[in-house]
């Protein structure tokens, strides 16, 4: 197909309360060509699992959600929850951070499975228990034909993650959302968990939209980043630039931040402060109260704008930076 697989354009999202609505993401807008990895990448509080849940419609009933989720020219936002459902798991698949609170604790593995692949590819009972068996193997699991009959809380972290890759790609979507897949394994297991994503993506020619707090992941895994703060994207750029030549202050607190083996024993430079509350954010940028740049300018959201002088396609949304608006 040509042009974007998805699409998300001034997507805002907020959640009900006695003070009122408190906006979680604010209008963010970003694609995903057919095969692109691209990442969300951000603190926890940033909005990042919000954007996902509002395009899988997966968010409560009573959540406000404005804006335009477009999978293959199709409007996500306004489709029958029946319509939804048929995408959701077919077209479209989701891991999360933590699998036993995803996977059925009372049915087996392989008849979770099995659900996927009756009713998005229309398999029998037979033919469902088979390929069940074969994707087991397929992301690593010893024994499948053992493992198929087990229930979630006989198996370790790491296979249960594994277990949740299966399923994931057993209606063998053109895009898979993975939700922090490796925050709760330890690192040996996040290693070959990751090792594990990329490989079944390039099989299937897979995007994969990776949301995660970690940019040592997105070094390795991303063509594409957006830095989410506030609810808001406040940096997108191809992975190789974002890296040489990161532009918005936030961008390049969390890259300091991030462990190095050239530092040594070093300190590493943390952050000051902490990511508002949504009912103590604020009206201008998001940063500005934990920014060494933040001045009178910064109480007004500054937009989302190419780096003046940039070729590589980087945005930033940031007073302080020089960009072709400004």
């Amino acid at each position: 197909m040509s042009g974007p697989l998805l699409e998300i354009e001034e997507l805002s999202v907020s959640f009900p309360s006695d003070a009122g609505a408190l906006p979680a993401v604010r209008s963010v807008g970003f694609a995903i060509a057919p095969g692109q990895t691209v990442a969300l990448v951000g603190e926890s509080g940033s909005g990042k699992s919000v954007t996902a849940l509002a395009a899988m419609g997966l968010l409560p009933p009573s959540t406000r959600v404005s804006g335009s989720v477009r999978f293959e020219g199709r409007e996500l936002l306004r489709l029958a929850p029946s319509e939804l459902r048929k995408v959701r798991g077919g077209s479209i698949a989701m891991v999360f951070q933590e699998p036993m609170t995803s996977l059925n604790p009372v049915l087996r593995i392989g008849r979770q499975i099995e659900e996927v692949l009756a009713l998005h590819r229309g398999f029998d009972a037979v033919r469902a228990r088979a390929e069940a068996i074969e994707l087991l193997g397929h992301v690593g699991i010893a024994s499948p034909e053992r493992r198929v009959d087990q229930y979630p809380h006989e198996l370790s972290g790491g296979m249960k993650q594994r277990v949740m890759l299966a399923m994931a790609v057993a209606g063998r979507p053109k895009l898979l959302i993975a939700d922090e897949p490796t925050t709760a394994l330890d690192v040996t297991i996040q290693a070959q968990i990751l090792k594990l994503l990329r490989t079944l993506c390039r099989e299937q020619n897979m995007a994969l939209l990776l949301i995660t707090h970690d940019f040592g992941i997105v070094a390795h895994f991303a063509e594409q980043v957006n830095v989410m703060y506030g609810g808001k994207i406040v940096e997108r750029a191809p992975v190789v630039p974002l890296f040489a030549s990161p532009s918005h202050p936030y961008t390049r607190a969390l890259l300091a931040a991030m462990p190095r083996a050239e530092l040594g024993r070093a300190r590493l430079e943390a952050i000051p402060g902490r990511v508002p509350a949504l009912d103590q954010m604020p009206a201008g940028c998001p940063f500005a109260p934990r920014c060494k740049l933040a001045f009178d300018r910064c109480v007004e959201m500054p937009p989302l704008s190419r780096v003046l002088g940039d070729s590589t396609g980087q945005h930033v949304a940031c007073w302080a930076v020089e960009t072709e608006t400004t």
